[in-house]
């Protein structure tokens, strides 16, 4: 009986890290997607969705874990980075929208539950979206020495469209993982 369970939390721990592991690496590929703005030196990326869907899938444990592993990577020089790889990257322009990342994951997934609520998933990642652009913005507010009415129009209007579009799609497949799962 003792093997049977040391087997069964094996397997759990096995599956949680796995988890952790593919959405830093998806967040890293997203980052990787990207299409530059001429006007901003924010990016948009599929970053957001991949953050979104980290903490409603992972739960608000795990999911931050997964964009702190991201950072981390990301930090000790590897390309994860929408520009590339390094500590540095995390006070440029797009540092606060990163650290972001991390608070995002822990809201949204404040939704995971024993029962799936729509309302609960969408309100959970509307406030983690809300808090990338918030920390996003105060930070290219501080960086560009702009107003923070400046770093609005640079960094959060151009993406508002294409990121509820993202935060939808994030919903959909939370929603169809929740499904298979019962």
């Amino acid at each position: 009986m003792e093997r049977a369970e040391t087997l069964n939390i094996s397997y759990k721990a096995l599956k949680e890290l796995t988890g952790v592991f593919a959405f830093s690496f998806l967040t890293a590929l997203g980052a990787r997607i990207k299409i530059p703005l001429p006007f901003t030196p924010v990016p948009v990326t599929l970053q957001v969705l991949f953050v979104l869907l980290s903490g409603s899938i992972l739960g608000r444990v795990r999911g931050p874990i997964s964009q702190l592993f991201y950072l981390a990577l990301g930090s000790l020089g590897l390309p994860f980075f929408a520009g590339g790889g390094g500590p540095l990257y995390l006070f440029g322009p797009t540092g606060g929208y990163l650290i972001g990342f991390v608070v995002a994951s822990y809201i949204a997934g404040m939704s995971k539950g024993e029962s799936f609520s729509w309302s609960k998933v969408i309100i959970c990642q509307l406030a983690g979206l809300g808090a990338i652009y918030l920390l996003g913005i105060i930070h290219l507010s501080l960086y560009l020495e702009v107003s923070l009415s400046l770093a609005i129009k640079l960094g959060l209007l151009p993406f508002i469209g294409v990121d509820f579009s993202k935060l939808i799609l994030s919903s959909l497949i939370t929603g169809a993982i929740h499904g298979r799962r019962r």
